[in-house]
């Protein structure tokens, strides 16, 4: 009797075991032996027990084994035996359990494993974790002493036999993660001791049988990973035993069976990732066994019921990605044992309850993109916090004063809320933290050096913030830095030369702040790194474009425009074959654009703004017009100029004379026309550097009504055609500037502004005029109406799509966020209506007048006591007279609101309560009639922008997003 299991042998097994011919048990198993099993085992015809698992044996299964009539253990499992399984086991009549689990066997289950003349003592048959393929053998079914019968984890196809409900002492079936299909055999309610049953990971279809409520032993069913439909049968409320219950993944639907609060026994439930829609069951809160509750990715609806607060055993709650509003129960402070909740992605709203501090065994918090308000006080309790996402909310409070210090977080995204307040040193004491995203908020302050101590942060997202200074130089020592993102900040200083040392660097955003000097030549270090994406644009670098840039072959897209780089382009850059996005505009670059393709198929508005390029690129002027204009020029100066300049010399004295004559005229007509004197012409208006205001006052026939094509209750607007056939708009306001000088120059400095502004969004403004007799600004010509008259108009509204109107929408926000955030100082508009949103002939939203209301008179008409539109003003306008981005902000809600209602929104506004609203709204009622009934896809968008909206116009200018955050938020 050789027991010699469970030690260290090794090499292969002898085959002068055949020797030992009266051998009954042989128990070789948990050792390291390898080779082959000898084919003179057997000759061993008095073996009972064969017992070589779990070693490293390899080769086929040997045939002659099926010659051992006594056999009646068998267990050759983890081990590596490959090859077919030998239909004559089929022939060990005694055998009573059949182990070959863990090893590549493959091909077909031989049918003969189901003769039931030979195996009727088989109770153990495990075949699992194998490559065994084709269809259970029918003959299976014969076996009618089998108790347990594990054959998962192979590539078994068809469907499941129903001759499987013959086991009448079955325990366990286990054949998931097969590739099995067809509907689950209602036989199987059948097997009444069954304890076990594993279906998951196959692709069964149709419904779930009802048949199963009768396995009144079942105490762990799985059939997740299936594409089962239909409802759950009520019959499985009966299952009193059930611990485990394991549905998700598949296609069910309707309402989750509020009978399940009835298994008493239940410590899992997961039903995640179907289609239930409606309420989750109160009864699920007298599960008191129960520590894993998943019932994400669903269409569950309605609030959480205040009774899951009874589920003290409860570990993991996961109500993510489903419809959810309201608020979360106060009750829920009470599960103690929660380590996982994940709220992620509804619509719940409200406070995060005080009670939550309770929770101290919290590592991962899941609560981002819901509508939660309000500071958050708890998170400084629960330190044992390794993954916090509450982005994409409406949370306030000072970040400074909201957290601790937390050793085992590794993840962290605040990203679009409002939390003010500036970033605590403390945050470089999470030795574990690998993302930081504080982007979109109110922070201020600095970037704190000590975040350089994080020494495994690889993201940090500061973006569209308020924070200033340099950039911490500490910063380069994170050397797991994947992704660095600083845009749309006020930063200043310089670039450090310490950012090349990041050598892990795939993400470098630094645009839009004030970061001045050159671009440092250590960034080309940045090649070992794979960098793809580097963003500088909207700065005050200068200087030259450093050649090393060449050196960071991954780089896809480079973006350097809108700073005061100068000189030429690197001609390394026609080697970068990996760029496949470039923007260089408005910068002072000249020269030829590199040899390449993405310069090439690079769109003008890449390139623009550079006065000194050119290129064969639409837009620019070519090499071969540039080399004709050289050689044009040299035949002037021979032909033309020297001739002229003898006689240039001799017009010298006579234009002195001229000179003298004109400076005493000019010196009377100053004294008429200074600034301090309000009846003469305080600034001539100037267009591509020609005088051209005569020209107005002659092409509109000193503002005839036959010229005007619009009138307002501030002024009236003129087509002008000029000499040179470009049509202009002249806005001409009703009443002058106030006398006062300050005033005239404030809007002199104001409208100076404007004209340096290009934005795609924004009617361009050409220049102004301030006099005596005139105030009028000359803007870029729209021959379509504004969109006032456009919704007006049933016909022209109809033309209006939602898609365009989604379009119109983001194109004013765009607008409203680079003149917010963009531009310094920030310009804010303080008449945003649907009169002053002019469109194209592609029907895109131009938004016109920025910053001018201010300046003018009120009047009896239009205007208040401070400037805007009625039904637009935001009503803390009503009692103050400060004037913020914030009162855009509510204007634009207004707008968005009536570019999808189609008409103003007021009766909608006047009516809403943020308190009881929380965005359940009948989109329905919201839509402009005369449009047909939005795609599924479309009314998903547009319930979104809703939602963003409505936060605009809350009565509460702190609660209102930023336009820069309402740009974030509607990515369309």
């Amino acid at each position: 009797l050789p027991c010699i299991y469970n030690n260290s042998l090794y090499d292969s097994i002898p085959s002068e075991l055949r020797n030992l011919k009266s051998l009954s048990d042989l128990e070789l198993g948990n050792n390291k032996l390898s080779g082959s099993i000898p084919h003179s085992l057997g000759n061993l015809t008095n073996l009972a027990t064969l017992y070589i698992h779990t070693n490293s044996l390899s080769g086929s299964i040997l045939g002659e084994i099926g010659n051992l009539r006594f056999l009646s253990d068998l267990e050759l499992s983890n081990n590596k035996l490959s090859g077919l399984i030998p239909p004559s086991l089929g022939n060990l009549s005694n055998l009573a359990t059949l182990y070959l689990d863990n090893n590549s066997l493959s091909d077909l289950i031989p049918s003969e494993l189901g003769n039931l003349r030979n195996l009727k003592s088989l109770s153990d048959l495990e075949l699992g974790n194998n490559k065994l393929s084709g269809s259970i053998p029918h003959s299976l079914g014969n076996l009618t002493n089998l108790a347990t019968l594990y054959i998962h984890t192979n590539s078994l196809s068809g469907s499941i036999p129903g001759e499987i409900g013959n086991f009448r002492f079955f325990s366990d079936l286990e054949l998931s993660n097969n590739k099995l299909s067809g509907s689950i055999p209602p036989s199987l309610g059948n097997l009444s001791n069954l304890a076990t049953l594993y279906l998951d990971t196959n692709s069964l279809s149709n419904s779930i049988p009802s048949e199963l409520g009768n396995l009144r032993s079942l105490s762990n069913l799985q059939l997740n990973n299936n594409i089962l439909s239909g409802s759950i049968p009520h019959s499985l409320g009966n299952l009193t035993n059930l611990a485990t219950l394991y549905i998700y993944s598949n296609s069910l639907s309707a309402s989750i069976l509020g009978k399940i609060g009835n298994l008493k026994s239940l410590s899992n439930l997961q039903l995640s990732e179907n289609n239930f829609n409606g309420s989750i069951p109160p009864s699920l809160g007298n599960l008191s066994n129960l520590a894993t509750l998943y019932l994400d990715t669903n269409s569950l609806s309605y609030s959480i019921p205040s009774e899951l607060g009874n589920l003290r055993s409860l570990s993991n709650l996961s109500l993510g990605y489903n419809k959810l509003s309201g608020s979360i129960p106060i009750s829920m402070g009470n599960l103690s044992n929660l380590t996982y909740l994940n709220l992620f992605e509804n619509s719940l709203s409200g406070a995060i309850p005080y009670e939550y501090r309770n929770l101290v065994k919290l590592t991962i918090l899941l609560l981002g993109h819901n509508q939660f308000r309000g500071p958050i006080p708890i998170l400084r309790n629960l330190t044992s916090l390794e993954r916090v996402r509450l982005d994409r909310n409406y949370l306030t409070g000072n970040i400074s004063e909201s957290f601790y210090i937390y050793p085992n977080l590794t993840y962290i995204d605040l990203s679009q809320n409002n939390f003010y307040g500036e970033i605590s040193s403390d945050w470089g004491r999470c030795p574990k933290l690998s993302t930081l995203d504080f982007s979109i908020n109110n922070i201020t302050g600095n970037v704190p050096p000590e975040i350089g101590h994080s020494s495994q942060l690889g993201v940090l997202d500061l973006s569209s913030n308020h924070i200033v200074g340099e950039i911490p130089i500490e910063l380069g020592k994170l050397n797991f830095f994947i992704k660095l993102v600083l845009a749309h900040n006020q930063l200043s200083g310089q670039l450090s030369p310490k950012l090349g040392s990041l050598v892990q660097l795939e993400h470098l955003d630094l645009s839009s702040n004030r970061l001045s000097n050159s671009i440092p030549k250590s960034l080309g270090n940045l090649e070992l790194i794979h960098l793809s994406e580097l963003d500088l644009s909207r700065n005050f670098l200068r200087e030259a474009i450093p050649s090393q840039i060449c050196i960071m072959q991954s780089l896809e897209k480079l973006n350097l425009s809108h700073n005061s780089l100068s000189g030429l382009i690197p001609s390394c850059f026609e080697k970068m074959n990996g760029l496949l996005h470039i923007d260089i505009s408005y910068n002072e670059l000249r020269g030829s654009i590199p040899n390449s393709t993405t310069f090439k198929d690079a769109p003008i508005e890449a390139l623009q703004g550079n006065k000194g390029l050119y290129g064969d690129v639409k837009g620019l002027l070519s090499c071969k017009a540039l080399k004709s204009n050289k050689q044009a020029l040299r035949t002037i100066w021979v032909v033309v100029v020297f001739p002229l300049l003898g006689f240039v010399a001799l017009l010298i004295s006579l234009i002195g004379l001229f000179f003298k004559f004109q400076r005493r005229k000019n010196d009377s007509q100053t004294q008429q026309s200074s600034p301090g004197n309000s009846r003469g012409l305080l600034s001539v208006l100037t267009f591509e550097g020609k005088i051209i205001y005569e020209e107005i006052i002659r092409a509109t026939n000193d503002f005839d009504d036959e010229h005007c094509i619009g009138k307002g209750g501030q002024g009236s607007v003129y087509m002008s055609k000029l000499a040179s056939g470009e049509i202009i708009a002249v806005k001409k306001f009703h009443s002058p500037l106030p006398g006062e000088m300050t005033f005239q120059q404030e809007f002199l400095n104001e409208v100076k502004a404007l004209t340096e502004i290009w934005h795609r969004n924004i009617v361009k403004v050409y220049g102004f005029c301030l006099h005596v007799r005139h105030l009028f600004i000359v803007y870029e010509y729209f021959k379509m109406c504004s969109l006032a008259v456009i919704l007006s108009n049933d016909a022209a509204a109809k033309n209006l799509g939602w898609t365009r109107r989604m379009n119109m929408i983001k194109g004013i926000v765009d607008a409203l966020s680079y003149m917010h955030n963009d531009c310094f100082p920030p310009i804010v508009h303080r008449d945003i209506s649907s009169k002053n949103v002019l469109l194209d002939f592609e029907n895109e939203a131009h938004v016109s007048d920025f910053g001018i209301a201010k300046f003018l008179k009120p009047d009896s008409s239009n205007w208040t006591e401070l400037a805007g539109t009625y039904g637009y003003v935001a009503p803390e306008l009503a009692y103050t007279m400060k004037v913020t981005e914030k009162c855009d902000v509510y204007s634009f809600g207004v707008l968005a609101l009536e570019v999808i209602k189609g008409k103003h929104p007021r009766d909608f506004i006047s009516s809403m309560s943020f308190s009881s609203l929380n965005l359940n709204i009948a989109l329905d009622e919201m839509l402009d009639p005369r449009l047909p009934t939005p795609s599924r896809n479309v009314h998903d968008k547009l319930i979104s922008i809703v939602e963003v909206t409505i936060s605009c116009v809350d009565e509460n200018p702190e609660s209102r997003p930023t336009m820069q955050k309402v740009c974030q938020l509607l990515k369309i």
